[in-house]
């Protein structure tokens, strides 16, 4: 053999090799993301679920990648966007925009492992057969929401004790989180002696229509249900309260911190965190069907002082001592 063709050779061989090796290497496993809302709202749920998926021993772009997709709040787009994951061939699905977005992936794959974050009963409406076993390709977390809405009741009385007519705000296209909490804030009215009227919306138009119906009932204060398109529009839920001097609790921080009076719920730092754990156990090959439906059971209370001094209200302080921050 000639020199030249020796080191021609053992040049092409040196090439060769280390991509053998690459080729050889596991491909990255994929988890899919699954949101009815968008990027920028979610900014504080996906910095604890990467948390979680590190205390895990996972980080995105080292050893496991991610793919996005978001619905924009318009929940109809979910089964089609469940769908390029399942035909992606991801490892896992997060299911990460509550109950429409864990039905979509419950209906789109019975295969792939899915990891919800929800805030109602994942038995009642059919996504597990039960919480310590929940069988099938399905487990997850679920945060407070029924437990904690008379409880914004109250706190909204402690502020405005001379309210006695409020309003809830339920989304009538998602049932299965608006019907049992209206009925648990009807029976937490009746024990306090308050007159609850239940006003819908599902779509940007019923915005006007709902503040309209709140200055004829006279309403003195109102509160909004979890659902993932009120989330979709916290900025423009809250400006309205303002706008209307209509004294407001939702269940979510982003609402106070976007100008509205307060919020009170389960903390979705502590859901999503678990929720990222679990993904990341079964990217290690835990099973879905052995793994229980976990609580976050940690809930948060924050105050926007400067929305209550718009709307004339004095905040008592033993509510602001129990707040977890009060935006000034």
């Amino acid at each position: 053999m000639r020199r030249r063709e020796f080191i021609t050779l053992i040049g092409g061989a040196a090439v060769a090799w280390p991509l053998a090796v690459r080729a050889q290497q596991p491909a990255m496993p994929v988890v899919g993301f699954l949101s009815n809302a968008s990027p920028d709202l979610y900014a504080n749920r996906l910095r604890p679920f990467r948390q979680g998926l590190k205390e895990a021993g996972y980080v995105e772009g080292q050893n496991v990648a991610i793919e996005y997709r978001w619905a924009e709040g318009q929940n109809n787009r979910l089964p089609t966007l469940a769908a390029e994951l399942v035909h992606r061939q991801v490892t896992v699905i997060v299911a990460g925009g509550g109950t429409p977005t864990a039905v979509a992936a419950k209906a789109a794959t019975a295969t792939i492992p899915i990891v919800f974050a929800v805030s109602s009963d994942p038995v009642k409406i059919g996504l597990v057969a039960s919480l310590n076993r929940p069988g099938g390709n399905l487990t997850g977390v679920t945060s407070l929401n029924l437990e904690v809405g008379p409880k914004r009741l109250e706190l909204l009385r402690e502020l405005i004790p001379t309210a006695t007519i409020i309003a809830v705000l339920v989304n009538p296209t998602n049932p299965n989180l608006a019907e049992p909490f209206t009925r648990v804030m009807k029976a937490a009215a009746s024990t306090l002696g308050l007159q609850l009227h239940v006003l819908q919306a599902s779509t940007d138009r019923d915005f006007d229509k709902v503040f309209a119906a709140l200055v004829q009932l006279r309403a003195g204060a109102l509160v909004i249900n979890n659902d993932a398109f009120f989330l979709s529009r916290i900025e423009q839920l809250a400006a309205l309260t303002v706008r209307h001097a209509v004294p407001t609790i939702s269940a979510y921080r982003e609402f106070t911190a976007a100008g509205g009076l307060m919020s009170y719920g389960g903390s979705l730092t502590d859901a999503y965190r678990l929720t990222g754990v679990y993904a990341g156990r079964i990217l290690k090959g835990d099973r879905p069907a052995d793994l229980p439906i976990q609580q976050a059971t940690k809930v948060e209370l924050y105050i926007n002082q400067k929305t209550a001094k718009a709307l004339g209200l004095t905040v008592p302080q033993a509510l602001l001592s129990r707040a977890d921050d009060v935006i000034e």
